[in-house]
């Protein structure tokens, strides 16, 4: 009985020691090896309301591409298509002809 204790203590220790290891190594936050291009759009491109430069409500990054919105709102609606919204700002940071 006292070797089964002591293997279930051993096997807790061991579980709390390693857990954060495994945690560290799915993290999907870490900071990217290059940097996000950045939104070149003045509106929110779900809403067209002004974002206030860098002082744009929601920031994020998707498949390399800084996004600015305005809202908790349109981002539930850049959501449902980012694909649509990806593509007007990488209109607006194209050159233009």
């Amino acid at each position: 009985m006292k070797t089964l204790k002591m293997h279930g203590i051993l096997a807790l220790t061991v579980s709390f020691l390693v857990l954060p290891l495994a945690v560290q190594a799915a993290d999907t936050n870490s900071v990217a090896a290059t940097p996000p291009k950045p939104d070149k759009l003045t509106t929110c491109p779900v809403s067209g309301e002004k974002n206030w430069g860098r002082w744009a409500s929601l920031r994020l990054c998707l498949q390399g591409q800084e996004v600015k919105l305005c809202c908790p709102g349109c981002k539930k609606d850049f959501d449902k298509d980012p694909a649509k919204y990806l593509k007007k700002i990488q209109d607006a940071a194209a050159p233009k002809k």
